[in-house]
């Protein structure tokens, strides 16, 4: 027995998350809302819902008296918090424990302590954690950050005390960008946690970003069960703006001796800190396996997944169980790596913008990869959900599982192949991209992966000459199908006057800057494709309702997306993960077609335009000033 209503003071697919876990234990649960999130998917998952204020966060999910005043009114006996939590939640939380309510999470003293980058960092030093070499203090303003920056010795990197999720964070290699940084790094501190304080710590060029899961339960009065365990590793080194963009477990890069001492390392803070819940420590680690303490989340990460496949753990449930004072079921002898998982964060980002920046919009057409074998995927939408503006445009957590790393990894792109999404702009095709890569496929991989595999920025997958090939005569596969479909008549017995006998087509198929002339002949259910003097074979259903196409092409299977067509045979396929626009005509259209007027380009010479949504926080220029 636990507790018999708890209620989750968060949104999206974590909270979707958490539900499930009480469906399981039998608990009830009570959802908060914004106005804007009433249809919600954590919403309908709830027992009850309740909304407390209108679409921005501070005054919806981190308004904490509102959220007082549910938990009241539901007589809500715990309460799940999974945000970044700032120093006015603690007074709170506090008066939430006088009040009989239970909170899901390590207590106050644990929170404020390592929700400070300063204090945690002082805290690990003094339990023998090894740390980053930089400045323990508040650093006041931009000279003195020039004048510690120059005793530590560049790079540094500028990071928000009260930081997390990348926010508040900057490399500097000189005087000028430390300037800069500090100006940067504490106006978006101060806006994103209410607190502008900064350190500055020597920058660890290249590293790894290796975290370790703990699951602690304390010695204290009313329990008696002191215990705690470190539950493996996660590899998290693929990130972009020090965001996390695909995580593993295990890492490739730990031996047993390593991935032991930075457990025991892990611990060791927790115990410290008298952390009772799950967490996880977070790690730098370089070329020589010398790893050093970055943070610790007091809360359930994004990719905890991962760790409960390989070890089969429930973290959600032993988390509730922790709470309510019961004795972890594991000794560190039970925690086993069993397989591997791998997690992509499914985001509705155009990655060929700085790698991701949000995309806005109603998801039109949304289709998860559940058919596919061992895939999990984690989400808090549906079809006809909304990408705001308010809330991180995640969309889901994709996971996948396999007895090794290799199949866990094919499964992750058969997956990626298999999931469909319309209306928002997505990074399937940079997800994709990393996976198959072969630096990332060797374990070749540091927090530069993407910086230094893409110097110039991502531009989706550049196809090989025969890949090329089967995406033309796949291509021209679809038109021929679809123009036989347009001639027949479905649920009449009328019979066309004249008999198509029409077998062969001679077609034009424009790609990118080439024009490539396609013959397709058709040969029952396949169609014979001669595309460069080569000829391919291409079967398939041909269920053109369908989102999803599967295509064999001269006995290799692909899964392909048509994204839309038009009248001009223009076409839009989505072909290992990248999409592609194609012009499909017949040989005649394409003679003819020279004659057509093109459409002038817009000029935008005089015009600035945002490359995404947001709020302009300053000007820095005024009328008069040479730009």
């Amino acid at each position: 027995q636990t507790f018999e209503k708890l209620l989750i003071a968060n949104r999206g697919e974590i909270a979707c998350r958490v539900i499930k876990t009480c469906k399981k234990m039998g608990i009830k649960t009570v959802a908060i809302h914004s106005d804007v999130d009433a249809n919600a998917v954590h919403v309908k998952m709830a027992d009850e819902a309740v909304c407390v204020g209108p679409a921005p966060t501070s005054k919806s999910y981190l308004n904490m008296d509102a959220i007082m005043e549910v938990i009241r009114k539901t007589r809500a006996q715990a309460v799940s918090l999974n945000v970044s939590i700032c120093c006015s939640f603690l007074s709170s939380l506090s008066l939430q424990a006088s009040e009989g309510v239970t909170f899901i999470g390590p207590d106050t003293h644990a929170i404020q302590a390592m929700g400070d980058k300063i204090e945690s960092k002082l805290l690990a030093k003094n339990a023998k954690v090894n740390t980053i070499p930089g400045f323990d203090g508040v650093v006041k303003d931009a000279d003195e950050a020039v004048r510690i920056a120059r005793e530590i010795g560049y790079p540094v990197m500028i990071k928000a005390s009260a930081g997390g999720g990348g926010k508040g964070m900057r490399i500097a290699w000189d005087d000028e960008e430390t300037r800069e940084g500090f100006r940067f790094s504490s106006q978006e501190a101060a806006s994103s946690f209410g607190d502008d304080r900064l350190l500055i710590e020597k920058f660890i060029d290249n590293p790894r970003h290796i975290e370790i899961q703990v699951c602690t339960i304390i010695i204290n009065a009313t329990n008696k069960h002191g215990n705690a365990l470190w539950l493996n590793e996660r590899e998290c080194s693929i990130q972009r703006r020090n965001q996390k963009v695909v995580e593993e477990a295990p890492s490739t890069f730990l031996d047993p001796e390593t991935r032991r001492a930075m457990g025991e390392q892990a611990v060791a803070l927790a115990k410290a800190v008298k952390y009772s819940s799950a967490g996880t420590v977070e790690f730098l680690v370089d070329s020589s396996k010398n790893f050093y303490f970055l943070e610790m989340n007091t809360r359930l990460q994004v990719e905890h997944p991962v760790t409960e496949c390989i070890t089969g753990l429930d973290l959600v449930q032993e988390m509730i169980r922790v709470a309510k004072c019961y004795p972890l079921r594991h000794k560190q002898a039970d925690i086993p790596i069993n397989g591997w998982a791998v997690e992509c964060r499914v985001y509705a980002e155009d990655p060929y913008k700085s790698f991701g920046l949000p995309s806005i919009g109603k998801l039109s057409q949304y289709q998860e990869p559940l058919h596919v074998p061992s895939v999990r995927v984690d989400s808090g939408i549906q079809q006809g959900s909304d990408i705001s503006i308010y809330y991180d445009p995640m969309i889901s957590k994709l996971i996948t599982y396999g007895s090794n790393r290799a199949e866990a990894l094919k499964r992750m792109e058969e997956a990626l192949d298999n999931y469909v999404i319309r209306g928002v702009a997505h990074n399937i095709s940079l997800l994709r991209e990393v996976i198959v890569h072969p630096r990332f496929v060797q374990g070749d991989i540091s927090t530069k992966f993407l910086p230094e595999v893409y110097p110039d920025g991502f531009k989706g997958h550049k196809l090989t000459d025969h890949e090329r090939r089967q995406l033309l005569a796949t291509a021209a596969s679809l038109y021929v199908a679809e123009q036989l479909r347009s001639q027949r008549f479905l649920g009449t017995p009328r019979i066309p006057i004249a008999k198509s006998k029409r077998s062969s087509w001679e077609l034009s198929v424009h790609i990118g800057d080439g024009i490539y002339p396609v013959a397709v002949s058709k040969d029952g259910s396949s169609f014979s494709v001669e595309v460069d003097g080569m000829k391919l074979n291409v079967t398939s259903e041909w269920n053109l309702a369908s989102p999803l196409l599967s295509v064999t092409i001269d006995g290799t299977q692909r899964t392909i997306q048509r994204i839309s067509r038009n009248a001009s045979g223009e076409t839009s396929i989505q072909f290992l993960g990248t999409v592609y626009k194609l012009q499909i005509l017949t040989k005649v259209a394409a003679e003819l077609s020279k004659y057509m007027p093109e459409k002038a380009a817009e000029d935008t010479s005089s015009i600035l335009r945002s490359p995404m949504p947001g709020t302009v926080v300053a000007v820095s220029v005024k009328p008069g000033d040479m730009v």
